[in-house]
């Protein structure tokens, strides 16, 4: 791991362009940690130090978000003419950080070739808080920050099809709740063991770096991913000057900061303005002021940024400029952290000729389905479904040929069900109760009763599953899997192939704590509902524009 031939991993990309400001001027939340629900944080000590939510204020994200980095990584790739900067071939080669891409055990099948040989890309995009450069801290906030390990606060996955003709861009909220994969640090050997009780995913980055995040992301959601990109602070400031501007809209004038001094120094017209450098930034840390003033408005905001930065470099001629290129090439890999296997500039060229296919009005962004659990939050039985589309490549668009749910593609046969070896595990464990004593139990009687003799309680410690799911290592196994599916009425769409199980588990989540008969509609695989029409944008629309809350117009 390390730069192309030249170091190891780097925490401190350079490059602070725009003017300075001072700690804080542009709003970062300084209280980064809230109380988490009871029993779902596990020990206080394992946290990274950073502070409590304060008692009696609203449970709404309490974390800043860093997303203009993202349409920075998308500037320097979507752009067709990036080849100019060939002319610093061995120089931005230099420039480029590298890191391992997955640092759990967990590695998630990938995609089989469609019948013209294609497979999709998957891209995590991250968003670091790292504090420990000057440029950072003036950009970034408290002093106190210092020294601590920075938190992946922006987690994007980036899908494209494997025909390439159409892009789903999804956001998991940085305070989601998840248990943690194990993870080591290839840097220090240090082994971070898989986490008992859930934890807020944004902490995945302080694992042994971005590496450990991909784990995380690939063992929530079963989605290989080929790449990761991360950035920090200073990396979005200096990528968003190189650029030159991106047009934003509000539909009324906005004032970042509210008359108690909440918010960012932001401040617009109504209408579209062209925002760029610190400015930009400041845009997309703001929450205070946007629609309903939650993390999740600011996500809608950055998902908005990131369509027009598209539109605007695909129409913009200037950047056919020699200079602007090396500008922006120069800018973007010395921002960029990415894994081992972009650490040239011939990679990232030719992953920009990938990722410039698709039309923007085939471009699709949108948020994790999700619910509010306290300050946190979880994702809901929907954000399967939206996994499952992903996996099968399937548009959040709309516009492909429908496809039925699947398990993974297997010929193989189910055996007898007396034949099949199934353990069921107790996963009915939440953030707040205990798991119902018995229940795996109870659940292998019932399979007994339907002949699958073979069932068998695991008497191990519960686990913390939100969702009932059939497990199977391998293809040989996926019929048995389906069979044990069908007797239970299991959605096929809850039947997966896991590297985590020896054998077909059924895991009996908290959607089914009791009864015999699993619940209807508990694992509902209904495509509709899988995207939240005010969270979801399509790369073509310019019509969007942010509204105001009361008390940040002026």
């Amino acid at each position: 791991m390390g730069r192309s031939g030249v170091r190891g991993e780097r925490s401190q990309p350079g490059g602070s362009g725009g003017t300075s400001a001072r700690a804080g001027d542009l709003g970062w939340d300084e209280t980064l940690y809230e109380d988490a629900p009871a029993g779902d944080g596990g020990d206080p000590a394992d946290r990274p130090a950073r502070g409590h939510r304060r008692k009696g204020s609203r449970p709404r994200r309490r974390r800043h978000r860093i997303l203009g980095w993202i349409a920075g990584v998308l500037a320097v790739l979507v752009l067709g003419t990036a080849g100019a900067g060939y002319l610093y071939y061995r120089h931005l080669n230099g420039n480029i950080t590298t890191g391992k891409l997955n640092l759990g055990e967990h590695k998630a099948p990938k995609a089989k070739p469609n019948a013209a040989g294609q497979t999709p890309l998957n891209i995590l995009l991250i968003g670091s808080d790292d504090r420990n450069s000057k440029e950072n801290l003036k950009l970034g906030g408290h002093k106190a920050s210092v020294g601590a390990a920075p938190l992946a606060d922006v987690q994007m996955l980036l899908h494209l099809s494997a025909d390439r003709t159409n892009m789903s861009v999804v956001s998991m909220p940085r305070d989601t709740l998840s248990v943690l994969p194990k993870c080591t640090d290839p840097k220090s050997g240090e082994v971070y063991e898989a986490t008992v009780n859930r934890r807020m995913v944004n902490e995945s980055l302080t694992r042994g770096g971005a590496g450990c995040t991909v784990a995380m992301w690939e063992a929530i959601t079963d989605i290989h991913i080929d790449h990761y990109m991360m950035v920090d602070f200073a990396g979005v400031v200096s990528m968003a000057d190189a650029v030159g501007g991106v047009p934003v809209c509000v539909k009324a004038n906005f004032s970042g900061r509210s008359s108690n001094g909440e918010g960012t120094s932001l401040k617009l017209e109504k209408g579209t303005t062209y925002v760029k450098g610190e400015q930009a930034l400041q845009w997309l840390r703001t929450r205070h002021g946007f629609e309903d003033g939650s993390d999740i408005a600011r996500a809608k905001a950055q998902h908005m940024y990131m369509s027009a930065m598209v539109r605007e470099l695909r129409k913009n001629a200037t950047f056919s400029h020699p200079n602007k290129l090396r500008q922006l090439a120069e800018k973007a890999t010395d921002a960029l952290k990415v894994d081992e296997g972009l650490d040239t500039i011939k990679k990232l060229y030719d992953l920009s000729n990938e990722l410039k296919k698709p039309n923007p009005d085939r471009i699709t962004m949108t948020t994790m389905p999700f619910r509010y659990v306290g300050a946190r939050v979880e994702a809901t039985p929907q954000a399967d479904t939206l996994w499952r589309m992903l996996r099968e490549d399937e548009a959040l668009d709309g516009k492909d040929k429908k496809k039925k749910p699947t398990a993974e593609a297997s010929d193989d046969p189910a055996a007898a069900d007396g034949e099949i070896a199934v353990q069921v595990r107790n996963g009915t464990r939440t953030a707040t109760t205990a798991a119902v004593p018995g229940r795996a139990s109870d659940v292998a009687r019932v399979l007994t009763g339907k002949g699958f003799t073979q069932a068998v309680a695991d008497q191990a410690q519960s686990l913390v599953a939100d969702r009932t799911v059939i497990s199977y290592p391998s293809d040989d196994l996926a019929g048995d899997a389906r069979a044990v599916a069908k007797s239970l009425g299991i959605p096929v769409s809850s039947v997966k192939k896991s590297a985590d199980v020896k054998s077909v588990t059924l895991t009996v989540g908290a959607d089914w704590k009791t009864g015999t008969a699993y619940p209807k509609g508990a694992a509902e695989d209904d495509p509709s509902k899988a995207l939240d029409k005010e969270q979801t944008q399509n790369g073509a629309d310019d019509s969007t524009c942010m509204k105001v809350q009361q008390g940040y117009t002026w």
